[in-house]
């Protein structure tokens, strides 16, 4: 009988977790935020989200302009996140710095 209980309470847990992942995915909020405005340890949430199997969302887009062309012929790259913010990287950059960088941008 404990042991049906228990897994009830595992079921309905993971329940609020996907819920609760799907609306993060919903927002425009960073999971930083999501979790700060709804009381939430950010922990739990990416332990969570690991354990559900949800991949992190994909948050740019690729624009073409001149300007874009002329800066790619260069052979450096902008990125646009969803903040408004822009991060261009160059031809040279080491790989495990901009590994770093972008690990702190997720936040």
């Amino acid at each position: 009988m404990a042991k049906a209980i228990t897994e009830e309470k595992r079921a309905t847990k993971a329940d609020e977790w996907r819920e609760r992942i799907a609306d993060q995915e919903r927002s425009s909020l960073s999971v930083k935020q999501f979790c700060h405005e709804r009381g939430l340890a950010e922990c739990s949430f990416y332990s969570w989200r690991k354990r559900l199997g949800h991949p992190e969302p994909v948050r740019f887009a690729v624009v073409e302009s001149a300007a874009a062309e002329q800066e790619r012929a260069a052979g450096d790259l902008e990125l646009m996140l969803a903040s408004g913010e822009r991060l261009r990287i160059s031809s040279g950059v080491d790989g495990a710095t901009l590994r770093t960088v972008l690990e702190a941008l997720r936040g």
